[in-house]
C-alpha cells in the first residue's frame, strides 16, 4: 500500500467523527473493505475520476467534493478540495513515462486553478507548489500525515525464508533512482558485514538489477504488514536515502518503532524527523554516508538517545490529528 493509499484509508475512516455536523458520502471505483464507513462503489475500469465520478456527482449534488489525491474531475463545476502529496514528477521527470508526466502535470495544474485552497502534506510540498506552480502561499494549508500503531510481526523464522541473515539496515520504498538505494548500497558495501534489505515494489529495473547483483543487498519486493513489522523490529537501523520526498512516511514508521534512522537532509525529511534522526547531506558520496551509518550502528549512547527521541516525536503524528486538520480545511471551504 502506497503512502497516498494509506492516507486515504486512515483519513476517510475518521472524517465522520472529525466533523459529525457534516453528512458524508464515500465513493470509490471498487468496493473498499475495512474502512469502517459505507462506500458506494461505482465501477469503471478506466478514467473513473474524469468520466464515471462526474456522472455520479451530477445526481448527488454535494456541497463539496474532497479528493484525497490531486486528480479532480474536469467536468465537476462545484466546490472541490484536494491534497497534493508531492511533485516528484517535476523534480524527477525521468522516472515517469511521457503519458504519466503529462497527465500528472495537467491534473495538478487544474487542481491548483480550481481549488480555493489546497492541502499539502508538508511545508516542503507547499514550497514546491508555490515555486513550481505559482500557487500563493496563503492558499495552501499544511496537514502532516499520521502513523499507525505497530502491529503483530511475522515469526522470526521469516527472515531466513527471505534470505536475510545477520546485521542489516532496512530501506522501505519503491526501487527507483529518486529513492537513491544505490547510494545506500555503496555505503553498506564499504562497511562490510552488513546487508541492505529493500522492501518495496520495483519501478526501475536497472536499479533493481544493480541491487540484486550485490552480495550485500536483498531485494524483497512488496511484503505484507507482519513481515514489514518484523523487518522494522529486527533492523539495526533504517536508512532513508531519498533525493526527494513529499513527506517521508518510512521515517515516521521507523521512529514510531524506536529505530535509529539515517536520512538524507533533503526536501521534507528534516521536518518529519526533527532532532530524532541522524542526517547526512543529500549530495554525500558513499564514503561519507558509510561514515554516518557506521556512527549510527556503533555509538550506543547515540542510539539510545535517538531511539528515545524518535518515539517521542512520532507520538505527535497521529491519524486523528491529520483527520482533524483535513476536517478543519473542509469546514473552511464549505463555509
Amino acid at each position: 500500500m502506497t503512502g497516498t493509499e494509506t492516507f486515504t484509508r486512515e483519513v476517510c475512516r475518521r472524517l465522520p467523527a472529525a466533523a459529525p455536523e457534516l453528512r458524508w458520502r464515500f465513493l470509490a471505483s471498487r468496493p473498499k473493505a475495512g474502512l469502517g464507513v459505507d462506500v458506494l462503489a461505482v465501477p469503471q475500469r478506466r478514467l473513473w475520476s474524469q468520466v464515471r465520478l462526474p456522472m455520479v456527482l451530477a445526481s448527488q449534488r454535494p456541497d463539496l467534493l474532497f479528493v484525497p489525491a490531486h486528480v479532480i474531475p474536469f467536468a465537476w463545476p462545484g466546490k472541490v478540495l484536494t491534497v497534493v502529496h508531492d511533485l516528484a514528477f517535476e523534480k524527477f521527470p525521468e522516472a515517469y513515462t511521457f503519458a504519466e508526466r503529462s497527465y500528472l502535470r495537467l491534473s495538478t495544474r487544474w487542481a491548483a486553478m480550481r481549488c480555493k485552497v489546497l492541502v499539502a502534506v508538508s511545508e516542503s510540498t507547499k514550497r514546491d507548489l508555490v515555486e513550481l506552480y505559482g500557487v500563493p502561499a496563503g492558499r495552501v494549508r499544511v496537514v502532516p500525515l499520521g502513523i499507525e500503531r505497530p502491529g503483530a510481526a511475522a515469526p522470526a523464522s521469516r527472515l531466513a525464508e527471505l534470505g536475510v541473515d545477520g546485521k542489516f539496515v532496512l530501506q522501505v520504498g519503491r526501487i527507483e533512482r529518486r529513492k537513491n538505494q544505490v547510494a545506500a548500497l555503496a555505503a553498506v558495501e564499504r562497511l562490510g558485514g552488513l546487508q541492505l534489505v529493500v522492501a518495496g515494489p520495483e519501478r526501475d529495473s536497472q536499479v533493481a538489477a544493480k541491487l540484486r547483483g550485490s552480495a550485500s543487498a536483498r531485494v524483497l519486493g512488496m511484503v505484507d504488514h507482519p513481515t514489514l513489522e518484523l523487518l522494522y523490529r529486527e533492523a539495526n537501523a533504517v536508512i532513508v536515502p531519498s533525493l526527494y520526498e513529499g513527506f517521508g512516511l518510512p521515517v515516521l514508521e521507523a521512529m514510531a518503532r524506536g529505530k535509529v534512522v539515517v536520512a538524507a537532509k533533503t526536501s521534507s525529511l528534516p521536518e518529519v524527523g526533527g532532532e530524532a534522526v541522524l542526517y547526512y547531506h543529500g549530495s554525500a558520496d558513499g564514503a561519507q554516508l558509510a561514515h554516518v551509518l557506521e556512527e549510527a550502528l556503533g555509538d550506543r549512547a547515540l542510539r539510545a538517545r535517538l531511539a528515545k527521541a524518535a518515539r517521542a516525536r512520532a507520538a505527535k503524528f497521529t491519524w486523528d490529528r491529520t483527520s482533524a486538520g483535513i476536517a478543519s480545511v473542509i469546514r473552511e471551504v464549505v463555509a
